[in-house]
């Protein structure tokens, strides 16, 4: 096959997961490593980065009959909410229970989906990712150019990703940082988790939240008698799950988390309204990847959130 211009730059291991659809990851990185692809002629690895014109030549490959039927019934096409999009970009506003990607168990999610409903479209990647259950802000580039451009962003911290997130209790005014590291493990039946470790861990990975209170939400029967608070949570580092581990680590967890909150007290805040975890990502700043212009980009709270908010105390005033 030939590398076309819209996947020039791009590492020899994505490039060929994303031409091999249906192949496991595992064979494609099995083939790169024994040696039978060939960029030009001459071995590569897998970060090797191709360019428009290179050949790569592969060795036949099966495509396992799992993965057969999902080709063959491919992601229902959808259209998300639009913040903002160019020729270069599309931000969308994701709802919360959609993946972002297929995987996992899950057989499709944004990216797929938005592929099928955009047939004509050559490049959709996504720049970044939010866990399932988050809403929010999410980018999609339509550019090799500027996926390349937005993700040194998010490497280099160049962005600014600010959440809402309610927890329960009252959260102290005085506490904006939150500079713990993080580990992430599996349990015994292989679900991914994370949990903070000391400072001097080997495992651990420095991981840095700044927090702000934007609004206090006094006791009600039925929610718990210590009230919760809306945060501001603005991530310095991206790592899994940091915004909900980091926040319950200090007794505040996120309400209606599944993974690290309070399950009592979710059971409750269920028969409130409360159906999801209240986490969305609100504000996504970044510079524009071909204009170089500060972008900031604001996704309101989801309905469903400002009902419960708004159901949880009359003086609430969440964005």
């Amino acid at each position: 096959m030939t590398v076309q211009e819209d996947s020039a730059g791009q590492r020899l291991d994505n490039f060929l997961i994303r031409e091999l659809k249906g192949v496991p990851k595992t064979h494609v990185y099995r083939i790169i490593r024994s040696g039978e692809v060939r960029v030009n002629k001459g071995r590569a690895g897998a970060d090797t980065r191709v360019a428009a014109g290179d050949v790569v030549r592969l060795p036949p490959v099966r495509v396992s009959e799992r993965a057969a039927e999902k080709l063959e019934k491919p992601a229902p096409p959808r259209e998300f909410p639009i913040l903002l999009e160019d020729e270069h970009l599309i931000a969308i506003d994701k709802p919360a229970g959609v993946a972002v990607h297929g995987g996992s168990g899950v057989s499709f999610g944004v990216i797929e989906q938005l592929r099928q409903a955009r047939p004509a479209a050559k490049f959709l990647e996504l720049v970044h990712r939010l866990d399932r259950e988050t809403s929010g802000v999410l980018l999609v580039a339509k550019k090799r150019s500027a996926l390349t451009r937005l993700q040194d962003q998010f490497r280099e911290r160049e962005t600014g990703k600010t959440y809402l997130a309610m927890v329960s209790g009252a959260w102290p005014a005085n506490k904006k940082v939150i500079d713990v590291p993080l580990h992430k493990y599996l349990q015994h039946d292989g679900e991914r988790r994370v949990k903070v470790v000391a400072k001097d861990d080997p495992d651990g990975m420095r991981s840095v939240t700044l927090v702000k209170v934007q609004d206090v939400m006094p006791g009600k029967a039925g929610i718990g008698g210590g009230g919760a608070t809306l945060l501001e949570v603005t991530i310095k580092t991206g790592r899994t799950h940091q915004i909900r581990v980091h926040l319950a680590s200090q007794g505040h967890p996120i309400l209606g988390d599944d993974k690290y909150g309070d399950f009592e007290l979710n059971k409750a805040l269920q028969k409130q309204g409360l159906k999801r975890m209240f986490l969305h990502a609100w504000r996504l700043q970044f510079d524009h990847p071909a204009s170089g212009e500060r972008i900031e980009l604001l996704a309101g709270l989801p309905s469903e959130l400002k009902k419960f908010a708004q159901h949880f105390t009359p003086k609430a005033s969440p964005v």
